[in-house]
């Protein structure tokens, strides 16, 4: 490993790690609420809050396949050294995949649990150019009140995508970062078209 491709992380490593964790939780727990990460760190290719998801969320135990967008020595390197997380070579392994919007439309592979382990599925970190630049959906579930209108920039292939995929408990559930905000799409989240 070239140490010059090694970057810096947290400032404060347990107490930004203990934030964004936290800020994990509420974006899963509030579905399409948007939670801001401002201590996030800085890696080129990965924005803020997609680091800083990574640092908090990513250790030894939780093999990360990562998209080929974000398969660079840069974020390879800077991953292993501050998270020890080993990089899955198929989606099958992974428990973390690390995936940009082109890369949606095939959510094939990553483990959507069991009946009996639905939480041993494949968390999504997904990062955007924006997270409220797109078309209006209706979010509902727990965790929402009645409603929630979510404007992710995302083709509507993707909801196909998952909806094809989704079989409660089982399923996917997605972190989307943009900046250093982030929004969660846990899989117990119907979506449905806002009607004009």
């Amino acid at each position: 490993m070239h140490a010059q491709l090694l970057q810096p992380a947290f400032v404060d490593p347990v107490l930004d790690a203990q934030r964004s964790f936290r800020a994990a939780l509420k974006a899963l727990a509030e579905p399409g609420l948007i939670q801001h990460l401002p201590a996030a760190p800085h890696l080129d290719g990965l924005a803020p809050a997609t680091y800083a998801l990574c640092l908090a969320l990513l250790d030894v135990d939780t093999p990360l396949w990562l998209a080929p967008g974000f398969d660079t020595p840069l974020i390879r390197a800077n991953l292993a050294f501050h998270c020890g997380c080993p990089l899955a070579a198929r989606r099958e392994e992974a428990a973390f995949a690390l995936l940009g919007e082109p890369d949606l439309l095939d959510l094939s592979g990553f483990d959507h649990g069991n009946d009996r382990y639905p939480d041993q599925s494949c968390t999504l970190l997904v990062q955007l150019a924006a997270l409220d630049a797109g078309r209006g959906l209706l979010w509902r579930g727990p965790g929402i009140q009645a409603q929630r209108s979510v404007a992710l920039p995302l083709p509507p292939a993707f909801w196909l995508e998952r909806q094809r995929r989704e079989a409660f408990p089982r399923g996917l559930d997605v972190l989307f970062s943009a900046g250093d905000q982030l929004l969660g799409l846990p899989r117990s989240t119907r979506i449905t078209q806002e009607h004009a």
